[in-house]
């Protein structure tokens, strides 16, 4: 039997364990293991998972996810939402549609510090919802503005899910998240002015709010600034080269910690309910990695990706078609799986055949300006249906908003995704600019 009969066969049947509800990392570990077994042995593959296990815990580089994780938790704590929030509703509620404005912003703002799509859905649906129903929102458009702006997290640096797409492809962290500030911000700008086309068609859906004075609105600023300063300082020094990326994600994690307990709103006991969702969170993105690591090896064993992008390269495909199959399935798969999961499955065999294909750049920006377009296409699986998370999160809140309501609430924004998309696609300086500016 061939290695790429083998590969395909060990990769259906941690398909099939991931259907039966099987934990991703178990699937993946299980898989790996029992393929690399059938091809090298049993006494490689445990001195491989000795090694292996090791060598991947005790990196460096993987040290800012648990880092980022803590920073989330203690944005979460110190009630950075409801001040953000306010603001944003302080400058963009008195125009039609714009309570619904002010949550994306809110969203793209907490997901700044944040970092995490799913916390910054539900985080900015508690403080949100209760201001669109009360000034009798359609429960489409709350619903929808929350779990689409709650996606913003997954792109704008610090991104969790960026910082391991970095990690599997060995690809420069501090590059990644230049390369994903400029998308992040247009994904903002399109709901915006997706919120916008929609209260002109349907006005009384989106309501306007109260206009606020001039002396409020600059008050309101008063919350943020904390937020923004630590923005600055984790990204700036990033991008300046004052930070490494983990000592970056050490600041922001001190920094947003010391601003919960000023604020009042950290005590021990929610010190330790932070310190706890980081390490859970940790540990089970840590046991993906580790599944993945093993599943990677019975595939370079296999030689699967290889042949598969021998194959494509030598179809006379044209590299963009190749491209926007792959982007397809990226968005079939956003149906019935979870972003962290697409990228961990997806990437070891869709990076080799990108790596392949000829795009006209080096292949460093082909794979940042890949990384990008794809963590983008996986952002979209949030709030695409049957499972669409962060719909289902925004929905449980929304009581009692249908939840087929809510998928209809999410349309402009994933047509607002498509644009974004196609343009980034036909237009990679989009995601390189900065790259190229600073490097």
């Amino acid at each position: 039997m061939s290695g790429l009969t083998l590969g395909l066969l060990y990769s259906l049947g941690m398909l099939a364990m991931i259907g039966l509800r099987v934990p991703i990392g178990v699937a993946m570990l299980l898989a790996g293991g029992a393929g690399f077994a059938h091809l090298a042995g049993w006494i490689p593959l445990i001195s491989q998972l000795k090694s292996n296990a090791f060598y991947l815990f005790s990196s460096y580089s993987l040290g800012v996810i648990p880092l980022f994780l803590l920073m989330g938790q203690f944005a979460t704590k110190s009630g950075l939402s409801r001040g953000l929030f306010a603001a944003a509703n302080a400058w963009l509620g008195h125009r039609p549609g714009g309570i619904a404005m002010a949550a994306v912003g809110g969203c793209g703002m907490f997901g700044a510090i944040c970092g995490s799509s799913l916390a910054t859905a539900a985080t900015m649906g508690q403080v949100a919802l209760p201001e669109l129903k009360r000034y009798k929102y359609a429960g489409s458009l709350a619903t929808g503005s929350l779990a689409a702006g709650g996606t913003l997290g997954i792109l704008i640096p610090p991104s969790v899910i960026l910082v391991i797409y970095a990690i599997l492809t060995e690809q420069n962290i501090q590059k990644m998240f230049l390369a994903a500030f400029i998308p992040g911000l247009i994904a903002v700008v399109g709901y915006l002015v997706a919120i916008a086309i929609y209260v002109r068609l349907f006005p009384e859906d989106g309501p306007a709010g109260p206009e606020h004075p001039l002396s409020e609105k600059w008050r309101s600023l008063i919350d943020v600034w904390p937020a923004l300063l630590i923005f600055i300082a984790v990204i700036g020094g990033i991008y300046t080269g004052v930070f490494t990326p983990t000592e970056a994600a050490a600041v922001g994690a001190l920094g947003t910690g010391l601003l919960a307990l000023v604020k009042g709103r950290m005590g021990w006991a929610g010190f330790k309910q932070c310190l706890l969702g980081a390490a859970e969170a940790s540990a089970m993105i840590f046991l993906i990695l580790l599944g993945a690591e093993v599943f990677n090896g019975f595939l370079a064993l296999t030689r699967m990706p290889n042949a598969l992008a021998d194959l494509i390269g030598g179809s006379g495909l044209s590299p963009m078609l190749v491209m926007v199959a792959m982007l397809i399935l990226y968005l079939l798969l956003g149906c019935v799986m979870d972003s962290l999961s697409m990228i961990l499955l997806t990437i070891p065999i869709f990076f080799p055949i990108v790596m392949a294909l000829d795009f006209g750049m080096s292949p460093e920006e082909t794979a940042i300006w890949f990384g990008i377009i794809a963590l983008i296409v996986v952002e979209v699986g949030l709030i695409t249906p049957p499972v669409g998370m962060n719909v289902f999160i925004i929905n449980q809140m929304a009581e009692d908003v249908p939840m087929l309501e809510s998928f209809k609430g999410v349309l402009p924004f994933l047509i607002a995704e498509v644009i974004r998309v196609s343009l980034l696609v036909a237009f990679p300086a989009i995601s390189l600019w900065l790259v190229w500016a600073v490097g």
